[in-house]
């Protein structure tokens, strides 16, 4: 998957709220829909740009659509920051160093 769909699914914050629901485990369209003050139908629309940018997957159980994260994504995702964090972790340990040198 590229970045820039990862990162445009990742960009709105009922996006964002459907992925923390989930890290507590499967849940449906309209169950998620409880969490918001949308319709079914709008969460089912944020569920396929997620599907899409495949940071959650889609599991029918009978009648029933279930939703949960997909973790091959999210370790993309972190490879891709990976060296944004460690840019910023040793910018921060020379500032700190600088700081104790100084005192």
């Amino acid at each position: 998957m590229q970045p820039e769909t990862l990162f445009s699914a990742l960009s709105h914050p009922v996006r964002l709220g459907v992925l923390s629901i989930l890290l507590d485990g499967d849940q449906t369209a309209g169950g998620l829909a409880e969490h918001f003050a949308l319709s079914r139908s709008a969460v089912s629309e944020h569920l396929g740009v997620l599907r899409h940018a495949e940071l959650v997957q889609e599991r029918k159980a009978g009648r029933e659509r279930f939703y949960s994260l997909n973790a091959a994504a999210f370790e993309q995702v972190g490879q891709w920051l990976a060296p944004y964090e460690d840019y910023w972790k040793a910018r921060l340990s020379r500032l700190a160093q600088q700081l104790e040198d100084e005192r």
